[in-house]
């Protein structure tokens, strides 16, 4: 079952993909990473194997497209993280959703804001996969995630792969990073975002289910 939402924060409206096939008992919430959005044709494609799995989803914008234009708030992990928990507790309320285990999957800078929210939440969070993240913008409150997290890099994010290695020695949960190689930041390269959809599905199976 797919359909499109909109959730209101206080005087703004997000909108949203939620599908949940039949069988599921966990959804995975998608934070986007800095200019992307619920159209994510790489988060579309992590959010099919995560179906086929049995679970569901929530592709959401986190920022609206007049809020996206101000290039800050990209960058702005406390505003994204407010809305992220905002989310969460809607989903927490719905009919649908209320009884399933929650994941965060984050890419980019919405990797920071899963973390911090799983920072918030504590075990309400059953699972955190970071893909091409920065979880590194949410070291502050490293210490308090408990949630079991995944750290997922490409072989070839030069940087970007040091920045996960110091903030994987950090936590202090469950926790496990992959490198993928020969990928690049946005897994472009052949097979390389079937093995981040493996990896993941794999994951949230584990910690949902």
């Amino acid at each position: 079952m797919e359909k499109l939402i909109k959730i209101k924060v206080n005087d703004i409206s997000l909108e949203g993909i939620l599908n949940i096939p039949k069988g599921a008992r966990g959804i995975v919430l998608f934070a986007h990473g800095s200019g992307s959005s619920r159209l994510s044709p790489r988060n579309s494609f992590v959010a099919k194997f995560l179906q086929d799995g049995k679970l569901g989803t929530l592709l959401i914008d986190l920022l609206t497209s007049r809020e996206d234009e101000v290039y800050e708030n990209r960058f702005d992990i406390n505003l994204l993280t407010e809305r992220l928990t905002f989310i969460i507790n809607w989903l927490h309320k719905q009919e649908e959703t209320k009884n399933f285990a929650i994941g965060l999957f984050g890419s980019s800078t919405g990797a920071a804001a899963a973390i911090k929210a799983a920072a918030v939440l504590g075990s309400e969070i059953k699972g955190v996969v970071s893909r091409g993240g920065r979880p590194d913008l949410a070291l502050d409150v490293i210490d308090k995630v408990v949630s079991p997290t995944l750290l997922i890099v490409g072989g070839n994010d030069f940087g970007v792969i040091g920045l996960n290695e110091d903030v994987y020695n950090q936590l202090r949960c469950e926790k496990k990073i992959e490198i993928i190689e020969r990928a690049t930041h946005l897994f472009e390269e052949p097979g390389t975002l079937e093995k981040v959809s493996e990896f993941a599905t794999d994951w949230f199976k584990k910690y949902l289910v």
